[in-house]
């Protein structure tokens, strides 16, 4: 579908990768509609209608059905989401249901309600955004890496499911960015094992060639794509290779030195 003639309901657009997504769709020609929990949208992102709702609940997901239905809607882009990175032992029971809640639950009962207004339109598309770690599985993201393998698995099943209809179910799978995962200790981490991050303009304009292109799937940056592919091919024979990860992983913090540098 050509931006021009995509009214897209874009959820997480306060996020530093939403708004990049809703001033790179607009500057195309999209009319956007942006979905968060604040009540006004970012500065910068003028143009875009605005929706206050938290897809966590079952009323923000209904307020989001309802005006996405009324403005006519035909491209859904989930963008919402949660970041998770540390040792499985440091998380907490109530983040980790908050990131499963967010990153998967909202997509799927959002896109459930949505199905039939958009299986009445004459063409629509709805767009997961996953990660790279939905597909290889890093040490530190085995919640947030869950969080979006199910969302990769949903969209996979849906695309099949829906191949007769007038709606595309499509995929994309950035790399982690630095306003989604800008902590020191995820820095520190994709510095100590070569972890490459991208921008959220590039995953932009990825999102925009995907709307465009129609393809089922896009994952940004090589040699992620190829990676993804051995993964899924070699499995557990790459184990071996997230050595420097697991190890980074378990290293006990830097500590101030007594000048109040980092040692």
């Amino acid at each position: 579908m050509k931006a021009a003639a995509a009214r897209v309901l874009l959820t997480g657009a306060r996020g530093g990768i939403g708004q990049a997504m809703a001033r790179t769709l607009t500057g195309a020609g999209a009319a956007v509609m942006g979905v968060g929990r604040a009540a006004a949208p970012p500065a910068g992102t003028a143009g875009i209608r605005w929706l206050q709702a938290d897809l966590s609940t079952a009323q923000g997901v209904a307020d989001t059905v309802a005006a996405a239905e009324e403005w006519s809607a035909n491209v859904v882009v989930h963008a919402a989401g949660v970041p998770a990175f540390g040792p499985l032992a440091s998380e907490t029971p109530s983040h980790l249901d908050e990131v499963l809640r967010v990153n998967l639950l909202a997509p799927m009962l959002l896109t459930r309600q949505l199905l039939p207004g958009l299986l009445r339109q004459p063409r629509a598309q709805v767009v997961f955004v996953g990660s790279a770690v939905g597909r290889i599985g890093l040490p530190g993201f085995s919640v947030y890496g869950a969080s979006k393998a199910g969302l990769h698995g949903f969209a996979e099943a849906l695309r099949r499911e829906l191949g007769d209809s007038s709606v595309k179910i499509q995929l994309l799978a950035p790399r982690s960015t630095r306003t989604a995962f800008n902590d020191a200790a995820v820095v520190a981490y994709n510095k100590a094992t070569n972890t490459a991050m991208d921008s959220p303009e590039v995953v932009a304009e990825a999102l925009l060639r995907l709307i465009e292109g129609e393809a089922p799937d896009r994952f940004i940056g090589f040699p992620e794509r190829l990676a993804v592919r051995l993964n899924g091919l070699l499995g557990a024979l790459l184990d071996a290779g997230f050595v420097k990860h697991r190890r980074h992983l378990q290293a006990p913090p830097p500590q101030p030195d007594p000048r109040g540098t980092p040692t």
